[in-house]
């Protein structure tokens, strides 16, 4: 079962990374100025993870496949790591859509 660790940042803020069962970051948040931002960013990735159309597919300069989860408003509210190929991206898609409704909160900050 998958977890959202929420730490803080050296500037002083908080984020998440959201981790599958095995402890591995599949998606990782913006920083955000206060814990309630950092609170609401994790329920939007519950809420939006279970709209594929939410994912955007995206290629890094060096080629490396990637995606963002975002928003109805379009907004970024995670980025994945850079894969090393289309299907592994699809695979950590797969596993946001899987681990992120019903993940444990970790308040490591």
């Amino acid at each position: 079962m998958g977890k959202f660790e929420i730490k803080s940042t050296s500037a002083g803020k908080t984020m998440f990374n959201l981790k599958a069962g095995n402890g591995q970051v599949i998606l990782t948040s913006q920083s955000y100025a206060s814990m309630d931002g950092c609170k609401n960013g994790i329920e939007s990735v519950r809420t939006n993870s279970k709209d594929d159309g939410r994912f955007e597919r995206k290629t890094a300069k060096d080629g490396s496949p990637y995606f963002t989860l975002n928003a109805a408003n379009g907004q970024v509210i995670g980025q994945s790591e850079m894969y090393t190929s289309t299907s592994a991206m699809e695979n950590g898609i797969e596993s946001v859509k899987k681990n992120a409704p019903d993940a444990e909160v970790e308040d490591n900050s």
